[in-house]
């Protein structure tokens, strides 16, 4: 049986564009697609040519989750952890939980929704 692989995430944010724009900056994907979703609300996918990232709004999203609920966190991975970095305090968030772990390097960051990311690098 082949591997299977994650094709992607849907997640529910206040502002889709503004969240699209951090993605794409921050890990050099494109948007792939964007229109309103099938049960109401809109949606902004952003990725790479075989996974990515759903980014849902509607009338029911209120930005009020606290971590853990729905989800712990969400990771990337990049080359350049400091340009990582930077690309987040630009967007006017910020960064925490720095580690230097083996295998590679993290640190953590929650988003306007609350939601928290973690960005690793192994190089």
């Amino acid at each position: 049986m082949a591997q299977g692989r994650l094709e992607h995430a849907n997640i529910s944010v206040t502002d889709p564009e503004r969240s699209a724009a951090l993605l794409i900056d921050l890990l050099g994907w494109h948007e792939r697609w964007r229109g309103p979703s099938q049960l109401g609300g809109r949606s902004v996918h952003v990725g790479a040519e075989h996974d990515y990232v759903a980014l849902y709004t509607g009338e029911h999203v209120k930005g009020e989750y606290r971590k853990g609920q729905p989800l712990n966190h969400i990771a990337f991975t990049v080359e350049d952890l400091d340009a990582a970095e930077e690309v987040v305090k630009r967007h006017g968030l910020e960064p925490f939980g720095h580690d230097d772990y083996d295998p590679g390097r993290r640190f953590y960051f929650f988003d306007w929704d609350g939601i928290e990311f973690e960005v690793v690098s192994y190089e």
